[in-house]
């Protein structure tokens, strides 16, 4: 079967990641996928069109900023209506250029929406699935109140018109039920097994000494630097707390974003210049390896709606390297850490929950490493290659039970 995804992001960023996955995933399954994206850095991308693990990819516009290094670069109005005109032109033109017995939707915003408007139900008279793995509405940062409505007409509008809707979540699946979605298939987010995993020792020791990590105790984060949708500060709040009472912690910030320099002023101010290590932008393998050397990680969270729609790839890449994790106790975190067995889970937007379960756990090498054997073992079922079959399901007349959930309707 051929089908072709029509996603607004680059596979190089964390959402983009998802949908190369499961593509990766579809083709080793025999179908024939093409991957319509948007760059990061378009007018530096020196490949538009390539093939990777069987999957075509595709780049046929600008991401609405562009991000080639650590802080994101926003355009100004008009270039930016220029990049947003450019990228939905250059969507429609892919997806007519792609014939296919499926068209999905990665993430309901309006470039790929029209994109499946015009050139799939207009032109190709083919219906189209949509994928939720945000909440849009609630997740992108916008400056004035008419661009959040604009998308969330279009979130509305695409999840009622598909025939089919993913999500990776249940609180995204029950946002999908209300919009009017036909059927519904929960498909969390996951980890590649055969490519994230910790490096030799020999490695990962002398990764660690070059850092500067040799005898410290490290707590880390990996993902991105934006408080919008991941509150970073609390953990630097939580921190201040457990740097006070271990003195060997350090703080492993894995990552960019557009509030890395907010972030890095509220380090200085707080006098943990020298207790908390900024990477900037790394690659997806270097995360990996740098993930590994920490003896936990944490995801942030507050309990509002962007933590409730998430289904964290943190959570899984640590479980796969063997890290326990800290977390919120929100959405379906419980499940996806084996309900405790691979984590801890405290009050959500609790800096002092926060410090204490990081302290308590810091000081705690057996339950650690017992958390991270749990971590690995559960990990196993949350695949890529196993959820792509799961996502399958939706083009089949009968769609096989979700993860966790089952179908929703």
């Amino acid at each position: 079967m051929r089908i072709t995804l029509l996603i607004p992001v680059g596979i190089e960023r964390p959402s983009g990641r998802r949908y190369f996955q499961i593509a990766r995933g579809l083709a080793a399954q025999g179908h024939r996928v093409r991957l319509l994206a948007l760059h990061p850095d378009l007018r530096n991308c020196t490949c538009r069109r390539y093939t990777a693990d069987g999957v075509e990819v595709w780049y046929v516009g600008q991401m609405h900023a562009r991000k080639a290094g650590s802080v994101p670069e926003r355009f100004g109005p008009l270039a930016l209506l220029r990049v947003l005109a450019g990228a939905t032109m250059g969507m429609i033109r892919g997806a007519l250029q792609s014939p296919a017995e499926v068209y999905h939707l990665g993430k309901p915003q309006p470039i790929n929406g029209l994109a499946a408007l015009v050139a799939v139900a207009l032109i190709r008279r083919r219906p189209f699935f949509v994928d939720c793995d945000d909440d849009e509405t609630q997740s992108n940062r916008f400056t004035a109140a008419w661009q959040r409505a604009v998308f969330a007409f279009w979130q509305y509008a695409l999840l009622r018109l598909a025939v089919g809707v993913t999500t990776n979540t249940p609180h995204l699946a029950r946002l999908a039920q209300r919009a009017g979605a036909r059927r519904i298939v929960v498909v969390p987010n996951g980890v590649a097994l055969d490519r994230f995993r910790a490096p030799p020792a020999h490695v990962s020791a002398a990764l660690r000494a070059s850092l500067g990590l040799t005898g410290r105790r490290v707590v880390a984060y990996a993902g991105t630097l934006a408080l919008q949708n991941h509150p970073v500060d609390l953990l630097v709040e939580a921190f201040a707390s457990v740097a006070a009472t271990h003195p060997d912690a350090l703080l492993l910030l894995i990552g960019g974003g557009e509030d890395l320099p907010v972030l890095q002023e509220a380090v200085r101010q707080r006098g943990l210049a020298d207790r908390v290590y900024f990477t900037g932008h790394v690659t997806h393998q270097a995360t990996a390896a740098l993930l590994a050397l920490a003896d936990l990680s944490v995801d942030p969270v507050r309990d509002d709606p962007v933590a409730r729609a998430r289904s964290p790839l943190k959570i899984f890449e640590s479980m796969a390297v063997g890290v326990p994790v800290v977390t919120g106790a929100l959405g379906d975190r419980a499940d996806l850490l084996a309900n405790g067995a691979a984590g801890v889970l405290v009050r959500p937007g609790d800096p002092a929950a926060l410090a204490e379960a990081i302290g308590q756990l810091l000081d705690d090498a057996p339950r650690r490493r017992a958390m991270g054997e749990a971590g690995r073992a559960h990990v196993r079922r949350y695949d890529w290659a196993l959820l792509a079959r799961l996502w399958a399901s939706i083009y089949q007349s009968e769609p096989a039970a979700a993860v966790g959930e089952g179908v929703e309707r």
